[in-house]
């Protein structure tokens, strides 16, 4: 019987001693661990610079929007003049969504392919902005595609509401 009571204390033992190692990961989970479900804040960026250079370098008139809410988050600006002069605006909208501008001199149909992420044409098209726009959907974005630009195409596109989309094509000034 003696040795039946040494086993009895080592198995207490082996007890106490995972519940004290399952508190200390707890606390460990609780305090050390942050839990933000919250998406981090994007930072906005300023893309005057970027403008006016891809303004004075392209083959065509650059797409810019004028008159959005400050709601509406710039937060991604490239021109690259040896890519067939391709230009990118991205915004992060009111409710999170992304919203962005392409425009290139690239071949229209490989273009919009790749700034709709896969999208077709509807039979849709709508005058926004005094201009005509087709729309694409069933890719990763959704997108409008402005018609009758020689030389160039520039698309809307993005993970936002054909309105939030609307609003972008409705704020461009081509310059």
């Amino acid at each position: 019987m003696a040795g039946s009571n040494g086993k009895q204390k080592s198995a207490r033992s082996m007890v106490l001693s995972l519940g004290v190692i399952g508190i200390a990961a707890l606390v460990v989970y609780f305090l050390a661990i942050p839990h933000d479900d919250h998406a981090p804040d994007v930072k906005r960026v300023d893309y005057r610079v970027e403008l006016l250079t891809a303004r004075r370098a392209a083959s065509y008139p650059v797409a810019a929007p004028e008159g959005l809410p400050s709601t509406w988050k710039a937060t991604s600006v490239r021109f690259q003049g040896a890519n067939s002069d391709r230009w990118h605006l991205g915004f992060q909208t009111p409710d999170g969504q992304y919203v962005q501008v392409e425009q290139s001199r690239q071949k229209r149909a490989e273009f919009i392919d790749q700034a709709s992420q896969g999208g077709t044409a509807t039979k849709r098209n709508e005058r926004i902005g005094g201009r005509t726009w087709t729309r694409y959907s069933g890719g990763r974005y959704d997108a409008l595609v402005l018609q009758d630009t020689p030389g160039s195409t520039t698309v809307v596109a993005g993970t936002g509401s054909f309105e939030d989309l609307t609003a972008m094509a409705s704020a461009l000034k081509l310059e």
